[in-house]
């Protein structure tokens, strides 16, 4: 069986992507699978890493601030189309699977117009524009929220969650690892920030400004500041404010380690995050952020607020209030519990496996 997997842009999109190839792999040996992403964004970088080819498309994104820079994309998109084109005359392949970001537009419209079945995968609570456009000729929807009827045709919609990285895993081997990889003290309450696997420039203002809160407190933090602001933030490390309890990282890869020795998780409120946060049981502090498409963040956010699950604080109010929330919340056991056992009730187990089985429907093997 021949798979192509599209989809990327940020980690978000090209997690449940590779946990997707990888649930594939595992039930069809001899699967092919080919990725498609966005030229000189990281999937080009985590998709080998990872074991799978990727063809990358010339690909961008839409400004929707600026209209007049918007002519570049359209021309890149037209090579995007023609270079998809290609690929599927080339590979040949038995079904394609978009997870959203820009590349899956091109590639999915090319397989559909080429008779090649086709399956999205929606992370979101709010339906991307990509999705939107390629619902029509899908087989298959395969969602991580429940009422996406609004923004898809209800027979095509399948409730499978979010597929998640494989190998996170909450253990006291990895908290007693954790402790000592990340230099901590087991003893003391730990906060993960995570600004996305770019950086988020809200969340790492929020901690600069709470470095004197964070001294004075009985806490330790690892915070990571994102590939775009690693460098801005390492001069701070380098001039000596940053406080010895808190651990600078532009990447944290043993994210198995992380989530073992954290007490606290402060994020932005990407789905493929959230899916995380429910499987492991997470207490979260969600800062949705701002720059998205229809702000869907906020309302993935909101979703877990209304049922106590989580606690948001808004973007624009973060770098005032975030850390006196946080530092609050972090030493109060009954509301971690309550946090913890509330998002561990959505979670959705397994969805990678499920949205594998959809595959297996559309094309028989």
């Amino acid at each position: 069986m021949k798979v192509i997997v599209s989809g990327g842009g940020t980690g978000g999109h090209i997690f449940p992507a590779i946990s997707i190839a990888n649930a594939i792999r595992d039930r069809w040996e001899d699967a092919e699978i080919l990725f498609v992403g966005a030229e000189d964004r990281m999937e080009m970088e985590r998709v080998p890493a990872a074991g799978y080819r990727i063809i990358g498309l010339p690909v961008a994104g839409f400004d929707r601030k600026n209209l007049l820079k918007n002519i570049p994309v359209a021309f890149k998109l037209l090579r995007s189309m023609q270079k998809a084109r290609k690929i599927i005359d080339d590979f040949k392949p038995d079904i394609a699977v978009g997870v959203g970001g820009y590349a899956s537009g091109p590639i999915l419209k090319a397989a559909s117009a080429k008779g090649v079945p086709t399956l999205l995968q929606e992370q979101n609570s709010y339906a991307g524009v990509t999705n939107k456009l390629l619902a029509q000729k899908a087989a298959v929807i395969c969602v991580a929220y429940e009422g996406m009827e609004k923004f898809f045709p209800k027979e095509k919609i399948v409730l499978t969650g979010n597929p998640c990285r494989q190998d996170l895993l909450i253990s006291k081997e990895n908290r007693q690892n954790g402790y000592a990889h990340f230099q901590l003290d087991p003893n003391k309450r730990t906060i993960l920030m995570l600004g996305g696997s770019l950086g988020a420039r809200t969340l790492n203002k929020s901690i600069v400004d709470a470095f004197t809160k964070l001294a004075a407190d009985d806490v330790q933090v690892i915070w990571q500041s994102g590939r775009y602001y690693y460098k801005e933030m390492q001069q701070l490390q380098e001039a000596g404010k940053i406080p010895p309890n808190v651990k600078l990282f532009d990447f944290v890869n043993r994210m198995d380690y992380a989530y073992s020795v954290s007490d606290l998780v402060i994020s932005r409120a990407g789905a493929g995050s959230i899916s995380e946060f429910s499987l492991l049981g997470k207490a979260v502090v969600l800062v949705p952020s701002p720059n998205v498409a229809e702000d869907h963040q906020t309302k993935n956010a909101q979703a877990l607020v209304s049922k106590e699950a989580a606690v948001m604080v808004s973007d624009v109010l973060a770098p005032a209030l975030l850390f006196d929330v946080v530092l609050s919340l972090v030493h109060n056991e009954t509301q971690l519990t309550n946090l913890s056992r509330n998002i561990a009730q959505l979670a959705q187990h397994d969805s990678a496996n499920r949205i594998v089985d959809e595959i297996e429907k559309i094309v028989v093997v």
